[in-house]
């Protein structure tokens, strides 16, 4: 959202990011208006009971409220924030969604989203993946009566399409065509290519000499034990490669003995370091993966949850990267998986060719453009 919204600005457009407090500074920076979004839990807990849609409910007429005040000719929304979405719709302003990762539906031959399977790649795998779209179904159907009975609770119609959060005028897939699977794709959807953006930060010096520098970006918001980063200092102290890795200013519970080829600092800069790198080890959240991609790196990805196992599959199948089963990870795993990652030319030659895709195409520009085009009636 940063980076599209920075985009906008620099195309001379007015923007407003609603967004919890902690990124004012960051919104503010790019030259946008911060609006500050209601702060509910997203999971139900003892003290504070509230389900996702219930926090709809209750987030829509506040987002309604600064919709109206900043008057705007369009509202783009994350996939996961509806409120935005809603208020959109009561206003009358054309609705947007921006999908910061492949699209979840599913394609013909693949598994369930999230279930970090492989597409098939024979008769009886597709039949096998077919035969589970009937339950996958039932769920978003679940889904859809949820939303619904959201929407008839802020008074608007009900929608009879299934994956009903996603706008059917304009959907952005903020990921690279590389990593979807082939499909016919409805004309509101448009894959873009990575929206990346990354807050200021100063220079970190990698552990001296020639040896490939292998870069540890784990999740900033799972894994708060360091299983990854632990796994890589202990596995790959005697490996002829330097580690460059970040804590993501979360520090380490327990002490882990740190080889003499590896650096750990509280955290670094994505775009200045992994132009160096040759491997990036990650949970691969999206824009991690992104990162690395458009930096022509080759990936080890070690998915920890939500969306993760997805990305991994997506590199696997791409050929940009190896993937280590979580449940597998220890020092002895992740280092023979890099040495697979490292010794795989072809994993290299891929890696780069999205990265010479990425800059040959502007992802947040070509967003933006879009984003015009909906704002003038023209999608």
């Amino acid at each position: 959202m940063l980076a599209l919204g920075a985009s906008l600005v620099a195309r001379g457009h007015h923007v407003t990011l609603e967004t919890w407090t902690r990124w004012r500074e960051d919104v503010e920076r790019e030259g946008m208006r911060f609006a500050a979004a209601p702060e509910y839990p997203v999971f139900p807990t003892r003290e504070r009971p509230l389900q996702p849609y219930e926090a709809v409910v209750a987030a829509t007429p506040v987002t309604r409220r600064a919709l109206v005040a900043c008057a705007p000719d369009v509202v783009v929304h994350d996939i996961l924030t509806l409120a935005p979405a809603l208020a959109g719709e009561l206003e009358r302003v054309p609705v947007a969604t921006l999908i910061p990762h492949p699209h979840p539906s599913s394609a013909d031959g693949a598994p369930p989203y999230a279930l970090g399977a492989r597409i098939a790649r024979t008769p009886t795998g597709r039949a096998l993946w077919r035969a589970l779209q009937r339950p996958v179904a039932a769920g978003l159907r679940r889904g859809r009566d949820e939303l619904n009975d959201t929407r008839a609770a802020l008074g608007l119609p009900p929608v009879r399409h299934l994956l009903g959060g996603i706008s059917r005028r304009l959907a952005l897939v903020a990921t690279f065509p590389q990593l979807e699977y082939a499909r016919p794709w409805p004309s509101a959807v448009r894959v873009v290519g990575p929206l990346m953006w990354e807050p200021p930060s100063g220079e970190v010096e990698p552990p001296p000499g020639d040896d490939p520098l292998v870069l540890v970006a784990p999740s900033t918001a799972q894994d708060p034990e360091h299983r990854l980063l632990r796994a890589a200092l202990l596995g790959l102290g005697d490996e002829r490669v330097r580690v460059l890795a970040a804590t993501n200013r979360k520090p380490l519970a327990r002490p882990v003995p740190l080889p003499g080829n590896a650096r750990v600092v509280d955290w670094i800069s994505y775009s200045r370091a992994m132009p160096q790198s040759a491997l990036v080890i990650s949970h691969v959240g999206h824009g991690t993966l992104a990162r690395a991609l458009a930096s022509g790196c080759r990936v080890l990805a070690v998915p920890h949850s939500g969306d993760m196992a997805e990305n991994a599959a997506r590199i696997d199948w791409a050929g940009v990267g190896v993937r280590l089963p979580w449940r597998l990870l220890s020092p002895t795993t992740l280092r023979l998986a890099v040495r697979r990652a490292l010794s795989d030319d072809s994993l290299r030659a891929r890696a780069g060719a999205l990265a010479a895709w990425a800059a040959a195409h502007d992802g947040p520009g070509h967003a933006a453009e879009l984003v015009e085009q909906l704002a003038a009636g023209k999608l």
